[in-house]
Protein backbone atom coordinates (compact mmCIF):
# COMPACT_ATOMS: atom_id res chain seq x y z
CA UNK A 1 0.00 0.00 0.00
CA UNK A 2 2.89 2.62 0.58
CA UNK A 3 4.40 1.35 -2.43
CA UNK A 4 1.04 2.42 -4.20
CA UNK A 5 0.79 5.62 -2.26
CA UNK A 6 4.18 6.88 -3.66
CA UNK A 7 3.39 5.83 -7.17
CA UNK A 8 0.31 8.31 -7.46
CA UNK A 9 2.10 10.64 -5.74
CA UNK A 10 4.73 10.52 -8.23
CA UNK A 11 1.94 9.98 -11.05
CA UNK A 12 0.46 13.30 -9.95
CA UNK A 13 3.76 15.39 -9.90
CA UNK A 14 4.65 13.79 -13.41
CA UNK A 15 0.92 14.44 -14.92
CA UNK A 16 1.07 18.00 -13.50
CA UNK A 17 4.70 18.66 -14.58
CA UNK A 18 3.52 17.51 -18.37
CA UNK A 19 0.45 19.54 -18.04
CA UNK A 20 2.69 22.91 -17.19
CA UNK A 21 5.35 21.95 -19.72
CA UNK A 22 2.38 21.38 -22.10
CA UNK A 23 0.42 25.09 -21.10
CA UNK A 24 3.81 26.64 -21.35
CA UNK A 25 4.78 25.69 -24.58
CA UNK A 26 1.04 27.27 -25.86
CA UNK A 27 1.59 29.99 -23.90
CA UNK A 28 5.13 30.64 -25.98
CA UNK A 29 4.37 29.74 -29.25
CA UNK A 30 1.20 31.75 -29.28
CA UNK A 31 3.41 35.05 -28.18
CA UNK A 32 5.40 33.70 -31.02
CA UNK A 33 2.85 33.60 -33.65
CA UNK A 34 1.48 37.13 -31.91
CA UNK A 35 5.18 38.65 -32.39
CA UNK A 36 5.28 37.06 -35.90
CA UNK A 37 1.82 38.91 -36.88
CA UNK A 38 3.21 42.42 -35.40
CA UNK A 39 6.53 42.18 -37.45
CA UNK A 40 4.63 41.58 -40.41
CA UNK A 41 2.28 44.64 -40.13
CA UNK A 42 5.51 46.76 -39.17
CA UNK A 43 7.51 45.20 -42.40
CA UNK A 44 4.09 46.21 -43.83
CA UNK A 45 4.04 49.82 -42.70
CA UNK A 46 7.69 50.72 -43.10
CA UNK A 47 7.44 49.59 -46.68
CA UNK A 48 4.33 51.59 -47.12
CA UNK A 49 6.34 54.54 -45.66
CA UNK A 50 9.03 54.01 -47.82
CA UNK A 51 6.79 54.11 -51.10
CA UNK A 52 5.28 57.33 -49.40
CA UNK A 53 8.86 58.80 -48.82
CA UNK A 54 9.58 57.96 -52.70
CA UNK A 55 6.48 59.76 -53.85
CA UNK A 56 6.87 62.72 -52.31
CA UNK A 57 10.47 63.17 -52.84
CA UNK A 58 8.99 62.65 -56.66
CA UNK A 59 6.54 65.43 -55.88
CA UNK A 60 8.87 67.68 -54.51
CA UNK A 61 11.36 67.15 -57.51
CA UNK A 62 8.61 68.17 -60.12
CA UNK A 63 7.63 71.01 -58.16
CA UNK A 64 11.54 72.73 -58.65
CA UNK A 65 11.18 72.23 -62.16
CA UNK A 66 10.96 75.42 -64.18
CA UNK A 67 8.15 74.59 -66.17
CA UNK A 68 6.51 73.80 -62.89
CA UNK A 69 7.95 77.58 -61.77
CA UNK A 70 6.30 79.09 -64.89
CA UNK A 71 3.00 77.47 -64.68
CA UNK A 72 2.51 78.60 -61.23
CA UNK A 73 3.72 82.22 -61.62
CA UNK A 74 1.20 82.17 -64.81
CA UNK A 75 -1.85 80.98 -63.16
CA UNK A 76 -1.91 81.47 -59.50
CA UNK A 77 0.55 84.57 -59.39
CA UNK A 78 -0.98 86.58 -62.91
CA UNK A 79 2.22 87.04 -63.50
CA UNK A 80 3.81 87.68 -67.42
CA UNK A 81 7.09 88.25 -68.95
CA UNK A 82 7.96 91.46 -68.65
CA UNK A 83 8.16 94.01 -71.24
CA UNK A 84 11.46 95.03 -73.40
CA UNK A 85 11.07 98.46 -71.87
CA UNK A 86 11.04 97.14 -68.18
CA UNK A 87 14.29 95.10 -68.72
CA UNK A 88 17.42 96.63 -67.06
CA UNK A 89 21.04 95.26 -68.12
CA UNK A 90 23.15 95.52 -65.18
CA UNK A 91 26.44 93.86 -67.03
CA UNK A 92 28.26 97.66 -66.11
CA UNK A 93 27.07 97.49 -62.41
CA UNK A 94 28.14 93.72 -62.43
CA UNK A 95 31.54 94.41 -63.75
CA UNK A 96 32.47 97.27 -61.40
CA UNK A 97 31.03 94.91 -58.30
CA UNK A 98 33.42 92.38 -59.47
CA UNK A 99 36.00 95.02 -59.45
CA UNK A 100 35.86 96.13 -55.82
CA UNK A 101 35.66 93.01 -54.57
CA UNK A 102 39.05 91.65 -56.30
CA UNK A 103 40.55 95.11 -55.49
CA UNK A 104 39.11 94.98 -52.01
CA UNK A 105 40.54 91.27 -51.76
CA UNK A 106 44.06 92.14 -52.53
CA UNK A 107 44.36 95.36 -50.45
CA UNK A 108 43.75 98.29 -52.95
CA UNK A 109 41.51 100.79 -53.80
CA UNK A 110 39.44 100.03 -56.83
CA UNK A 111 40.18 102.35 -60.14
Amino acid sequence: MRLSRAFVTLWTVATVATVSAFVLHLALRGKSVALGYELGHARAEGARLREVKRVLQVEAASYKTPERVEIVARTLLSMEPPLPSRVVSLSPVESAREGAVTASAAGTTPP
